[in-house]
């Protein structure tokens, strides 16, 4: 599959080392089913496969995604690879390694030695001979304590060509000083959104000074995660949502977009006029009494 040269966006464009990539990207993991790892009703491979195709002729030239996206009958690494391939030149695909499911689809966290395992298992699945961004994935239990082994595992990896570049997710200040102490880090990818703690804010202040891409996810869902959005958004988003004709979930995407040049959104989705939504999101600006108006809806910092 081939595409067109795209003029550059209206949100712009961020450097993942030497990868350039369109800010409003697109999360694969909503891909496989109604609900993600196999709760809830598999989606039609056909739709999931135009979605994809109409992410990129939307100008969506970052996917992220993982091998452990998987229900009972898709996989997502696979649908990409199913839908895009031969890649367009200019499509990164992110993904990330540490968690694992086995087939049953219960979880599993990889020793360092592990890792070349799930990086190979994403090679073969997307139909690639390297992998153009992986993120090492911190499990919960590990947010304050060393990555050290896992991230120089993926370092040696990096360095034998299976990856070119490396990123952190779900970490702290501390572990993003921890990594760049071993190798080069391009992005970290952690939650975020409207309603964000302080602790989330110093991540993405962090990553602004060091020149990294900030890359949030559950920008629309927040405390929803994976079960997606939390009925009954607050009366100030839909107050600005309806200034712009817009919808909530697009005024969260504008308000995360508009924390710095460097955030870039990978929102997911298995429905095109969703899809569409999003992208659009990126064209919104939001004024500074509106950017202040969502950001007071977070907690003041300690």
């Amino acid at each position: 599959m081939t595409s067109e040269p795209m003029t550059e966006p209206p949100t712009g464009t961020w450097q993942l080392g030497d990868l350039t990539v369109n800010r409003v990207g697109f999360g694969a993991m909503r891909l496989t089913g109604t609900e993600p790892f196999d709760r809830g009703v598999p989606r039609d491979r056909d739709t999931s496969i135009g979605v994809l195709r109409r992410a990129v002729e939307l100008g969506v030239n970052h996917i992220d995604t993982a091998a452990f996206y998987f229900s009972g009958t898709r996989s997502a690494n696979e649908l990409i690879n199913r839908a895009l391939a031969p890649y367009p030149k200019d499509l990164v695909i992110t993904t990330k390694v540490w968690p694992g499911r086995d087939p049953s689809g219960a979880w599993w966290w990889a020793d360092p030695e592990q890792l070349r395992g799930q990086v190979e298992e994403n090679i073969r699945q997307l139909g690639r001979d390297h992998l153009d961004v992986v993120n090492l994935r911190v499990p919960p239990s590990r947010r304050n304590k060393s990555i050290s082994e896992h991230f120089g595992a993926l370092a040696e990896l990096r360095d034998a060509g299976l990856i070119r570049h490396l990123g952190i997710s779900n970490v702290t200040s501390e572990q993003l000083h921890e990594a760049q102490a071993i190798a080069p880090v391009v992005c970290v990818q952690n939650p975020y959104g409207i309603g964000a703690a302080a602790k989330d804010r110093e991540v993405l202040r962090l990553c602004g000074d060091r020149g990294l891409a900030f890359v949030p996810f559950f920008a629309i869902a927040g405390s929803g995660r994976e079960a997606g959005p939390v009925p009954g958004d607050s009366e100030e988003v839909h107050a600005v949502a309806r200034a712009h004709g817009a919808s909530p979930a697009q005024i969260r995407l504008a308000w995360t977009l508009q924390q710095g040049p460097h955030v870039l959104a990978i929102p997911g989705t298995g429905n095109s006029h969703h899809l569409q939504q999003n992208v659009a999101a990126g064209a919104i600006h939001l004024s500074v009494q509106e950017m202040a108006r969502l950001t007071a809806l977070s907690p003041p910092d300690a």
